[in-house]
């Protein structure tokens, strides 16, 4: 199971910079809009310091990390909606995938040109959102005459979904996103799913620094100025320099210490920028482990043994019987399996148990 996060911004922000750290797939950078013509698709291993240390306790032959797939879509433009830059193109690309990380720029540099003219994080938020906004609202329209006589006739849910419809078309107006639409019935979120809506989607800011700010935005004055507007909508947001990423990627692990305790940092943005993309689509991490190999595995939050067991092989899901599950920090307190086990700290749930992150399962099956 692999999460998909939509990378999108205006032209020039460092959408691409961006996607050459996380990805080392060498997307072309230019300093011109639509650099980026086909959407780049690259996948990244997500950082889990629990998956070091179970693979150091278990000495296995591999092991193997949970991953997240990125993809680096051309940049919009003010009328993207109605087809201005490369339009309606990208707006299917941000259709498919699962979540939107908009980069948006707060580093001045006189050398890298700005499609706007010039720096304001708020401003470019915002033509980014109405376009997705009018994106939305126009498919909206589109859906509500067709269901506006079976609705009236009271045709089957008909009535259900016109006046979701309805309710969608008054929010979108209000320029603010599907995903501020609250609460839904389970008919309601039937439809409301299936219209795959661009501001329904998890969302988060991406604020592209100067590398001056990299220990801490919030002295950025331009990044304080975007996460305002953020909280005011509550998305979330984080702050990283693409340029100081992109020259991460290139160092070796002795050589990428060093320059990162040169900026007073612990650990690449990236790093943070991978855990945040998967906590925002509402994923988590069980584990599996033993002499051949520890493997890190991605499931949705709430998802039950059986699911979960699924993630690994559909005859786990199939023939499932029950699983042995251990909390990663009931291992860790008691040093081994045999002495968590001991302990009475290796449980043996069934069909009904929610997995929980962290949790460290043997799937037992019978098909």
């Amino acid at each position: 199971m692999a999460l998909t996060a939509g990378i999108v911004g205006l032209p020039n922000v460092g959408k691409s910079t961006l996607f050459n750290a996380i990805t080392k797939a060498g997307a072309l950078a230019a300093n011109y809009p639509f650099a980026t013509i086909e959407p780049n698709v690259g996948m990244v291993n997500v950082p889990d310091e629990r998956l070091d240390v179970l693979t150091k306790m278990y000495n296995p032959k591999k092991s193997t990390p949970a991953v997240c797939e990125f993809t680096d879509i051309a940049g919009l433009v003010k009328g993207a909606s109605k087809g201005e830059g490369l339009g309606n193109q990208f707006l299917g690309n941000i259709r498919n995938c699962d979540a939107i990380l908009e980069v948006v720029r707060c580093f001045e540099d006189s050398n890298v040109t700005h499609v706007e003219g010039g720096v304001d994080p708020v401003r470019d938020a915002e033509i980014i959102n109405l376009e997705l906004i009018l994106a939305d609202l126009a498919m909206v329209e589109t859906r509500i005459p067709k269901i506006e006589k079976k609705a009236q006739s009271k045709i089957d849910d008909a009535p259900i979904e016109y006046a979701l419809l309805q309710r969608l078309k008054k929010l979108l107006e209000e320029e603010k996103p599907a995903r501020a639409i609250g609460e839904l019935s389970d008919k309601e979120q039937k439809f409301f799913a299936n219209y795959q809506l661009l501001t329904a989607k998890p969302f988060m800011y991406v604020a592209n620094v100067k590398e001056d700010f990299i220990a801490n935005p919030e002295e950025d004055p331009n990044y304080m100025k975007l996460k305002a507007y953020a909280d005011k909508t509550n998305s979330k947001i984080i702050g990283i320099s693409a340029e100081i990423e992109s020259e991460l990627a290139q160092l070796d692990d002795e050589e990428k210490e060093m320059f990162l305790a040169d900026y007073g940092v612990s650990e690449p943005g990236l790093n943070k920028l991978v855990r945040a993309t998967y906590d925002l689509l509402g994923y988590a991490t069980f584990f599996t482990t033993g002499p051949d190999e520890c493997r890190a595995w991605t499931f949705k939050k709430g998802m039950l043994a059986p699911q979960c067991a699924g993630v690994i092989h559909t005859d786990f899901e199939r023939g499932f019987i029950r699983a042995e599950t251990t909390a990663y920090d009931d291992l860790i307190k008691c040093g081994s399996a045999l002495k968590a086990k001991e302990a009475g700290l290796v449980r043996q749930e069934g069909k009904d148990y929610k997995v929980q992150d962290g949790d460290i399962l043997f799937f037992k099956f019978n098909v």
